[in-house]
């Protein structure tokens, strides 16, 4: 099968499982399993096309030329390989995981929830597989359309103002900025194509390329710097399923991928280790790693912490970009895969402690570890990985990330890197603690449940194991963040 023919099937897949879903909406089970069979479709696909690529001549599918040399085009680099790769590979999981919380938790709308999901996996892929930026902007755009009915699903007003703050923060953003950014570079260099080493030539101006690697990062609001970051915190009103969506699958990991790949194609690093904007994005993206992890600290609510710890989390990736040095990007690379396995994680267990022991808050959690030692064993391993100690996946990325800030001689990135370590192990080691060795409150009205369903019980271990696994062997994604900065 031709690279071009993949391509055009990894597209296709979603959108045919969406079309699938509408269709069989009168038998749940056929439903979802068209969802699942459509995942697990969708990564041997990915997979295959990964194993098939030749770096150096990559296929190109051209969907569109809407303006002379300004084409629609997927171009798979090794990147956006990996991104596919990892939205591909926890979509079935993710569904797997829904299928028993939807149905657990009763929720309405099953069928448009699935929809979208499927919708926005699509577009995901057109992300990930993006030849230019002026494809990665569509797709970008097409996603957040496409994941507002997942927001605001409960239908309640507190979900629909969610949706509008969603909805306003990522498309004024992106519009605002970033599409301001992509016309300029156009204009410029002629090209918006991701070329390795940058698309920009000596004759522009280190103050006309801080201002539009400025335009570029502020641009990507799904990156959730702040002060653009707070739609995320306002969209944890959804189901969990979609908290996952959001904040391992796809809406940040485009969002962060986003800067990732301007960073290392539009710019190049040697480009991003001389302008000055730079060194103000590594700072905003410091004070934003450390702000909050601070703000995580305090909340009680357990999908507010998580929701906070993510927003820390995506600006180790946009520190990594902003260093200018092959290990950052590297590490910053890695750490896409890693917070994937691990956040996701942490969100399945969250909703597995909600619609099985109907708990929210942190301090109602003591003693659950003995009532679902699956649940929070997981929880356990995803709190490791965020922390970025062993056995876990974090700790190779975290290891990256702190190499390229050593390379970069940048003593502010390396204070920042250790500080928010110690704070992600306050924030989230007392629930650990808390829910294997202090005694259940005597007051607690949902005492007698156990673990909860198995569809979820098996996503959550899954993608644990997967958090560990990838500590032991990793590499499979590290060959590939590696294959990005190195020479053509």
């Amino acid at each position: 099968m031709s690279g071009t023919t993949l391509l055009s099937l990894i597209l296709a897949v979603p959108l045919l499982a969406a079309i699938g879903v509408v269709l069989t909406r009168a038998n749940p089970n056929l439903r979802e399993g068209v969802s699942i069979g459509a995942g697990v479709i969708l990564f041997a696909l990915v997979a295959t096309l990964t194993g098939n690529m030749d770096w150096h001549a990559p296929p190109t599918l051209v969907l569109a030329e809407p303006v002379p040399g300004l084409a629609l085009a997927l171009t798979p680099e090794p990147l956006g390989v990996l991104f596919a790769l990892i939205a591909s590979f926890l979509w079935p999981i993710t569904t797997i995981y829904a299928l028993g919380y939807m149905r657990a938790h009763h929720e309405q709308n099953q069928t448009r929830f699935y929809t979208a999901f499927a919708v926005s996996i699509g577009a995901t892929m057109g992300i990930a597989l993006a030849g230019n930026m002026f494809t990665l902007f569509v797709f970008y755009e097409i996603l957040s359309v496409a994941t507002y009915p997942l927001v605001t699903h409960a239908g309640t007003d507190k979900a629909k103002q969610a949706g509008r703050i969603y909805l306003g923060l990522l498309m004024s953003t992106s519009i605002g900025f970033m599409l301001f950014a992509m016309i300029w570079t156009w204009q410029l260099t002629g090209t918006l194509d991701f070329t390795h080493g940058g698309v920009f030539g000596e004759e522009v101006s280190e103050g006309v390329l801080s201002i539009l690697l400025l335009l570029y990062v502020l641009g990507t609001g799904k990156a959730a710097l702040m002060p653009f970051h707070r739609w995320l915190p306002a969209a944890m009103v959804a189901p969990t399923p979609v908290s996952a969506l959001l904040h391992a699958v796809a809406v940040v990991k485009a969002g962060v991928f986003t800067v990732l790949k301007v960073s290392v194609y539009i710019f190049g690093t040697d480009t991003i280790a001389r302008i000055a904007a730079a060194d103000w994005l590594l700072v905003l993206a410091g004070f934003t790693i450390l702000m909050a992890s601070l703000i995580a600290l305090r909340k009680d609510n357990l999908k507010a912490r998580l929701a906070y710890s993510t927003i820390s989390q995506l600006s180790y990736i946009v520190l990594g970009a902003m260093l200018g040095v092959a290990a950052g990007a590297i590490g910053g690379g890695m750490h896409i895969a890693m917070h994937a396995f691990g956040k996701i994680t942490l969100f399945f267990c969250a909703g597995a402690i909600m619609v099985t022991a109907h708990k929210t808050k942190v301090s109602e959690l003591n003693g659950i570890g003995r009532r679902m030692p699956w649940t929070m064993g997981a929880f356990a391993i995803g709190s490791i990985s965020m922390i970025g100690a062993p056995p876990a996946a974090g700790f190779i990325s975290k290891w990256y990330l702190l190499m390229g800030a050593l390379d970069a001689q940048q003593l502010f990135a390396i204070a920042v890197i250790v500080i928010s370590t110690v704070l992600n192990a306050a924030y989230f080691m007392p629930i650990v603690y808390a829910a294997f060795f202090k005694a259940p409150d005597d007051s607690d009205t949902h005492a007698d449940h156990g673990e909860a369903v198995l569809p979820i019980r098996l996503a959550l271990i899954a993608t644990a194991t997967l958090a560990v696994l990838v500590f032991f062997f990793p590499g499979a994604p590290l060959a590939l963040v590696q294959q990005m900065v190195a020479s053509p």
